[in-house]
């Protein structure tokens, strides 16, 4: 949830023992960011600030880091998804058990009630196929939710968007390009309760009135979503889907 701008380079340190990714780019301050699924560190710094620094920055925040890796480590994670008869799925931050229907006719998906979940695919269609015409759903979803959000909030925030996109991220839920008043939401966000959904949203329209993570921003958060800690905690706490993640 941050906002965009283009690596000038990239390289890795060693921090107490713990490998650091470090991300030069044309800001103004130093971003320190851990990762699921195993607590990737990360850290985007300005130009200017030496190597030294960074490795400074991150003693100092090696407390905050374990406490991310500690959580990463207890957190519920989906196993690889093989979209077969009884697997679980969430929708909206309710799990839901798969019930693969195979006929000829439209893919299609539909929920069944508050336990189940209905795709209907050709008969001998291929693991991917599935997970495509379940991802479709998904977007479709999530667009009409993000819709009704951005009517909603930028009125209530003074605030209008260039454009918005759905697209699937490894490390950001979303993120706001100020310059050309853009924001991307993170397609797991339909697997995730809509509040969290709804806290995101809000989080990237802030970014159009304050660029930085500072008190001004927070401030902006507590005056329109005085709950919006406890949401980042609920989204935070969602299980992490199962990726083929590689650094």
């Amino acid at each position: 949830m941050t906002i965009e701008a283009k690596p000038v380079g990239v390289k890795r340190i060693t921090v107490s023992g713990m490998a650091v990714e470090v991300v030069r780019k044309d800001i103004k301050n130093l971003h320190l960011g851990v990762y699921p699924p195993l607590g990737r560190v990360r850290v985007a710094a300005p130009l200017v600030i030496s190597d030294e620094a960074v490795r400074l920055a991150v003693i100092d925040k090696l407390g905050w880091i374990k406490r991310q890796r500690a959580q990463f480590a207890i957190q519920p994670r989906q196993s690889e998804r093989e979209m077969v008869n009884g697997e679980s799925h969430y929708v909206w931050g309710r799990r839901y058990r798969l019930r693969v229907h195979e006929q000829s006719g439209l893919a299609r998906v539909a929920l069944r009630g508050i336990a189940s979940i209905d795709l209907f695919v050709r008969p001998g269609s291929t693991v991917e196929a599935r997970q495509n015409v379940l991802q479709t759903w998904y977007r479709a979803e999530l667009r009409a939710a993000i819709a009704g959000l951005l009517a909603q909030w930028q009125p209530q925030l003074g605030v209008q968007v260039a454009g918005w996109g759905i697209r699937k991220m490894k490390t950001k839920w979303g993120s706001c390009n100020v310059q050309a008043r853009r924001i991307w939401l993170n397609l797991e966000l339909a697997k995730t309760p809509v509040q969290c959904l709804e806290y995101i949203v809000v989080h990237e329209l802030v970014h159009l009135i304050e660029r930085q993570h500072n008190e001004r921003f927070t401030a902006l958060m507590d005056q329109h979503m005085p709950d919006w800690p406890q949401r980042r905690q609920l989204l935070n706490g969602a299980p992490l889907g199962h990726e083929q993640w590689s650094y």
